[in-house]
């Protein structure tokens, strides 16, 4: 029972975190580090289950895309430039993968990015910050280009794949709802394709022993995505990203002053 608890838990944490600016790796590292509880397969499925909420919620969208990519139109260009924004993060990635796990997966490095992170958010979503882009569909090649390379940065943990792409978006003057939604979409390639691999690298070791944490690890990672994608998108819309950026730095110096303690 106590393993079902965390199980779910950490499958909270996993789909309230994954799609917003504060860092879904950072939070699983520490609260699997407090709850002494996780290993790559539990961690593997609850962020499918995050990525299969978001893909459902969009499926209609995904359905539309899916139906005009093969003839030129806005459609194939959308498509074609979410591909080139997941490319530099996936490159990187299988080149640093294992260097990144070893050196940088700890509860210090998660605090000082949460920190880092909340300032540059507070530097880059400026109100005066005027937006040319309102849609996702007209976010242009080259700024998809820049987007992925600031995606690049979300391999640190604690920086955040959604903070960075979002902060990306905004730097190229997209707006806070598209800049968000563009995330989702890039979102999708990169998280599948990141799941892939891990299961790949890791199919030797998985252990399906707890099979029933697994799935209710999932099934909260699930429902929790489900109901923060399109609120999300609303509240930014209105308020803008402050209050994340208040929160990273406030959990970042709070994780700094309990490491330093312990």
């Amino acid at each position: 029972m106590i393993d079902l608890l965390k199980a779910a838990a950490l499958g909270v944490v996993e789909g309230l975190t994954e799609f917003v600016p504060v860092s879904s790796t950072g939070h699983l590292i520490v609260a699997s580090r407090l709850l002494r509880f996780g290993d790559p397969t539990f961690e593997i499925f609850i962020q499918l289950g995050a990525i299969l909420a978001l893909t459902w919620e969009y499926r209609a969208t995904l359905l539309q895309l899916a139906a005009g990519a093969l003839r030129p139109g806005p459609s194939q260009r959308f498509v074609f430039s979410v591909l080139v924004a997941f490319l530099p993060a996936a490159a990187v990635g299988l080149l640093t993968h294992d260097w990144i796990e070893a050196h940088l997966f700890r509860p210090a490095t998660v605090a000082a990015s949460l920190i880092v992170g909340g300032i540059l958010i507070f530097l880059l979503d400026r109100p005066d910050r005027r937006a040319g882009v309102t849609e996702v569909e007209h976010v242009t090649l080259g700024q998809a280009i820049g987007i992925g390379i600031g995606q690049v940065l979300s391999l640190i943990p604690g920086v955040s794949r959604a903070g960075a792409t979002i902060m990306g978006a905004r730097v190229f003057r997209v707006d806070r709802a598209t800049a968000a939604e563009f995330s989702f979409f890039l979102a999708m390639p990169t998280m599948i394709g990141a799941t892939v691999y891990d299961l790949y690298k890791n199919w030797s070791s998985l252990d399906w022993h707890g099979s029933g944490t697994i799935a209710l690890g999932f099934f909260t990672a699930f429902v929790c995505a489900l109901l923060v994608v399109r609120p999300f998108v609303r509240f930014i819309s209105k308020h803008g990203f402050g209050v994340f950026a208040w929160y990273r730095i406030a959990v970042g110096t709070l994780a700094l002053v309990l490491i330093f303690l312990h």
